[in-house]
C-alpha cells in the first residue's frame, strides 16, 4: 500500500513538471519595439482667418488651402471675419485658444490686424498672411499676387482703349486694405502720362451692391464718363449694372477674374479684369505651413502671378 502510494505522489510530481514546462514553452515572448522606430507624426493643425466668405474669392481661397490641408494630411480651422476687423481680432483669439499650431490670416484691414497677429505672437503661434499684409506684428510670410503690378495692368490697357484720353471713374475697395492701396497705386501710376483724368473715387468696400449704389449716384453726378476702373470684380459687376440701366457705353475693367467677371468679359459687357489666382495664394499658405512647421525654412515674400483677361 505504502508502494502504491509513493508511486501515486511521484507520478503527480513529474506530471506538474511536465505541465509547467510545456506552459512556459508555450508563452510568447514581449515584442522588443524596434530600435530605429520612429512615432508617427502628429498632424498638424492650421486656422484660417478669412476676410469674408460673401466673396467668391476668398471662397476660393478656402478651398485652395483646404485641398491642400487634406492632402499634406493637416486639419484646417476656418473663422469668417465677415469684413469686420472686430470679429477679426475674436477669431484670432478663438484659433489661439484652441490651440492651433499656425495662424493663416487674410485681414479685412492692413492697420487693424495688426492687433490679432501681436495676440498671435504672444501666444507663440506663428502667423502667415494671405492676399493681403499686415501694418505691424511678427509675419512669418506673405503670399499675395503683386496687387500694384495688377493695377498697373488694368490702367495700361484703360488707357489703350481711351488712346491716352478721357474721363474715368475709380471704385476704392476696403480702405485700409493693403489690396485696394497698392491696386489703386498701380492704377493711377499706369494712367499718370497720360490726358486721363479721374473724375470719381469712392470706396465701394469690395462689394457688388455697394458698387451698384455708388455708380449709380456718380453717373447722376457725372455726365461724362469713359471708362470704370474698380479694384475688385463685385465692384465691377456693380458698377455695371449701374450702367446698363443708365444705357449709357462705359468700359469697365475689374481685379479678381472671377466666374461671373469672366463671363461678363468673354459676352462683352466687361472689357477685362485682372486674374488672380485664389487657390494658389491658399494651396500656397498651406503648404508654407506645413514646411515651417516642420522647421524648414519659407521665404519672407511669396508672390502670385496675374495676368489680364479680356476677350
Amino acid at each position: 500500500m505504502k508502494k502504491l502510494f509513493s508511486l501515486l505522489v511521484a507520478s503527480i510530481m513529474i506530471m506538474s513538471l511536465f505541465v509547467g514546462c510545456t506552459n512556459t514553452q508555450e508563452q510568447p515572448a514581449p515584442e522588443k519595439p524596434a530600435e530605429n522606430e520612429q512615432p508617427a507624426e502628429e498632424a498638424k493643425t492650421i486656422g484660417l482667418a478669412i476676410s469674408t466668405l460673401n466673396n467668391p474669392f476668398f471662397v476660393d481661397l478656402e478651398a485652395g488651402a483646404k485641398a491642400k490641408a487634406e492632402e499634406l494630411g493637416a486639419t484646417l480651422v476656418t473663422l469668417d471675419s465677415q469684413d469686420d476687423s472686430a470679429t477679426e481680432m475674436s477669431n484670432v483669439e478663438d484659433l489661439i485658444n484652441q490651440g492651433v499650431d499656425l495662424i493663416m490670416i487674410n485681414p479685412t484691414d492692413s492697420d487693424a490686424v495688426k492687433s490679432a497677429v501681436e495676440a498671435a505672437n504672444k501666444a507663440g503661434i506663428p502667423v502667415i498672411t494671405l492676399d493681403r499684409s499686415a501694418n505691424g506684428g511678427e509675419v512669418v510670410s506673405h503670399i499675395a499676387s503683386d496687387n500694384v503690378a495688377g493695377g498697373k495692368l488694368a490702367g495700361e490697357y484703360i488707357v489703350e482703349l481711351l488712346g491716352g484720353k478721357g474721363n474715368v471713374v475709380e471704385l476704392e475697395g476696403v480702405p485700409g486694405a493693403s489690396a485696394a492701396r497698392e491696386r489703386g497705386e498701380g492704377f493711377n501710376a499706369a494712367i499718370a502720362e497720360s490726358d486721363i483724368v479721374v473724375v470719381a473715387k469712392q470706396t465701394a468696400n469690395f462689394d457688388r451692391a455697394e458698387g451698384l449704389t455708388v455708380m449709380e449716384n456718380i453717373l447722376q453726378a457725372q455726365p461724362e464718363i469713359d471708362a470704370v476702373f474698380a479694384h475688385n470684380d463685385e465692384m465691377a459687376l456693380g458698377a455695371l449694372e449701374a450702367i446698363k440701366a443708365s444705357g449709357r457705353e462705359i468700359i469697365v475693367v475689374g481685379f479678381d477674374a472671377t466666374d461671373d467677371a469672366k463671363a461678363a468679359v468673354e459676352s462683352g459687357e466687361m472689357a477685362a479684369t485682372v486674374e488672380q489666382l485664389p487657390k494658389e495664394i491658399g494651396s500656397l499658405g498651406v503648404d508654407t505651413a506645413i514646411k515651417l512647421l516642420k522647421g524648414e525654412s519659407v521665404e519672407k515674400s511669396i508672390p502670385v502671378a496675374l495676368q489680364l483677361v479680356k476677350k
